[in-house]
């Protein structure tokens, strides 16, 4: 049996003196598509930092295809085919579209880096946009190419913060379609998503975080079940 995509064990972080996350534990498979749910600060992105060694200190195990990951550099854990969607995007405002998508390098040693092609036939709007600068591209777009940007460098591991927030219904539905897509295609993917009607739909699996913490966790068959739970502890 292949070792997971992502293993996490007994995960701290801290940013300064504040200490955000308190033991966190999590594990997704290949392929799988996993949401963390919580309310705002309950520490859903700290955890997608801490991954990435984008908070301060950090102690416990971050495991990705076996490999220990807790003692490296950003740079090196990226290396391991990990790509981070931020919610703010990161788009060059001077660079056209083009330019911010052909900006990050390829992973070393991959040769699994979705091409231009392929990625303009999954966001057409990209390739009708691919002259135009990053402060010319609609919300939707750019959250389109902070995704594309990902996939050419080889990554085959996502963690998406919140990619859905402030898009138009159709926009988002759009990147639904991406998200299924990308499973179909054998990603692996990691979602922060507070609309939730967004997230039910795609997900495998969810972890439910309050206050640095995972709280709950089950999977999609057991929704339905778990409604009251989440009700509870997000107001869905």
């Amino acid at each position: 049996m292949s070792a997971p995509a992502l293993e996490i064990k007994n995960l701290q972080a801290w940013y300064g003196e504040s200490h955000v996350l308190h033991g966190v534990d999590m594990v997704v498979q290949p392929g799988e598509v996993v949401t963390l749910l919580g309310r705002n600060g309950a520490g859903r992105t700290s955890t997608l930092r801490a991954i990435l060694g984008l908070t301060g200190s950090r102690k416990g195990s971050i495991k990705s295809n076996g490999h220990e990951l807790i003692h490296l550099p950003t740079h090196r854990i990226a290396r391991h085919g990990i790509g981070y969607c931020p919610e703010e995007r990161g788009i060059f405002a001077s660079l056209s579209c083009e330019e911010n998508l052909m900006l990050p390098p390829t992973l070393k040693d991959s040769d699994k880096g979705m091409s231009v092609a392929d990625i303009y036939e999954m966001f057409p709007n990209l390739a009708e946009r691919r002259h135009s600068q990053g402060t010319r591209l609609s919300g939707g777009e750019q959250q389109m190419l902070a995704v594309a940007r990902i996939l050419r460098t080889g990554a085959n591991l996502l963690l998406l913060d919140e990619i859905s927030e402030g898009l138009a219904p159709v926009i988002v539905q759009a990147l639904a379609r991406m998200i299924k897509m990308l499973k179909s295609k054998g990603y692996t993917v990691v979602m922060v998503e507070q609309n939730f009607h967004f997230a039910a739909p795609l997900a495998d699996r969810f972890y439910v975080m309050e206050h640095g913490r995972m709280v709950e966790t089950f999977g999609a068959a057991e929704l339905d079940a778990k409604m009251p739970v989440l009700n509870e502890l997000l107001g869905v």
